[in-house]
């Protein structure tokens, strides 16, 4: 039976094995790719990859073999500037795998995936899939647009600022447990800009507490208009280093939430772990005011920081988030699970709360949940969404939850 095809045209295969590339190359067939080109070195393939217009939608390359081998091939796509997804496939073993795929990613080469011989047309598939969100993503994030601190000043005087809410959900029975508000912003002319683009601007150009203040505003009030309707979720927000400067914040932020008639356990504010590493004294006394007024704080981007654990020793967390990139993949690798079981465990000892994020894949879910995780958030949930949209998401979302349970 013929499998459904996938989103991809042609492929080149670089194997030195006759017989290795003849089963890939049947594989893709199988998935209804019909240009198949092969090479069976890097030498080769970049040669092939020079000469063809246009060029293979994808590669899949080995690690061992002559004249020019897997990894050298890698280095010579990014130094000649061939932008072409890659899969990375061979029999060695699988820390070495994990290796090269790192590698391409530090070299900023998109690979799709690292995986053990013999090549699977399930897990082919499953690749290329998955990375359909992640490159429209990437995408995105390449784009970098002409935005400056007087575009940002108006946005924030016409109140084009606005906020998404990202569902945090139970890794045990899938329940909805709270949201993370994210700031969002489309021009009138240059349509979305990346919050990666018009965050560090802001904080540039004294604008961060501004916006900070606006966007946390804005969640409150949203919060007040789902509890009168019935629904109590907390709401994580996002804090900028700059602003653990600011003596007066926690005042600040504590006014606005009576302001707005809710209780501080409502409320949990989000630092960045590397955020904590200059004046540390002027930090640690706001952080422990907002503790001590019953804010929740969650430790962000847990893992990619260089004194993780100094910060969790010194500062009374009651959240801790872990990255990304210690989510995506690791079922298919062991170092990274070694790492996510490590922090989970070391957080469930002193009492935090576990929020994993960018969990995108059913399998990835069901290891956090093996793993004792609390909370899982990520394009497996939901995407972020406006606050009006929520309560009807949720209705929506039961079925999904009740497959999510463990």
């Amino acid at each position: 039976m013929t499998a459904a095809p996938v989103g991809i045209g042609s492929v080149l295969i670089v194997d030195d094995s006759h017989v290795q590339r003849s089963y890939a190359l049947s594989i893709c067939r199988e998935l209804g790719i019909e240009k198949l080109h092969e090479a069976s070195n890097g030498r080769e393939a970049l040669a092939l990859l020079t000469a063809l217009s246009p060029r293979p939608e994808l590669v899949i390359v080995d690690l061992e073999m002559p004249t020019m081998d897997g990894p050298e091939f890698l280095v010579k796509l990014q130094e000649r500037g061939f932008d072409i997804p890659v899969i990375v496939a061979s029999s060695r073993e699988r820390a070495l795998i994990d290796t090269v795929r790192e590698m391409g990613g530090v070299l900023g080469l998109h690979v799709l995936a690292a995986v053990q011989k013999p090549l699977q047309a399930d897990v082919l598939r499953q690749a290329i899939q998955s990375a359909e969100g992640r490159e429209l993503r990437r995408s995105a994030q390449r784009a970098e647009l002409a935005i400056d601190a007087a575009a940002l000043s108006d946005a924030l005087e016409r109140n084009e600022i606005y906020v998404h809410y990202q569902p945090k959900a139970d890794i045990r029975t899938g329940i909805v447990r709270g949201v993370e508000a994210l700031a969002r912003w489309t021009h009138p002319t240059l349509g979305p800009i990346p919050p990666d683009q018009f965050i560090p601007v802001a904080e540039r150009n004294q604008l961060i507490h501004r916006l900070t203040i606006d966007v946390m505003n804005q969640a409150m009030l949203q919060s007040s208009a789902w509890r009168a309707r019935g629904l109590h979720l907390p709401v994580a927000i996002n804090l900028s280093p700059m602003l653990l400067e600011r003596s007066d914040l926690a005042l600040e932020i504590a006014s606005l939430q009576q302001c707005h008639g809710l209780t501080p356990d409502q409320i949990v504010i989000e630092i960045t772990e590397s955020s904590l590493v200059t004046r540390v004294g002027t930090a640690l006394s706001v952080l422990a005011q907002l503790r001590l007024r019953g804010f929740g704080l969650s430790i962000d981007d847990y893992g990619t920081g260089f004194s993780s654990m100094q910060q969790l020793a010194r500062i009374p967390f009651t959240e801790l988030k872990i990255d990304r990139s210690f989510v995506r993949g690791a079922p298919e690798r062991d170092s990274l699970q070694v790492i996510l079981r490590s922090a989970i465990e070391m957080a469930n000892r002193l009492g935090l709360v576990t929020v994993a994020e960018g969990v995108e894949t059913l399998q990835e879910w069901r290891m956090l949940q093996e793993f004792g995780c609390t909370l899982g958030q990520g394009w497996l949930i939901a995407r972020p969404m406006p606050g009006d949209d929520l309560i009807g998401w949720m209705k929506q979302y039961r079925v999904q939850a009740a497959q999510l349970r463990a």
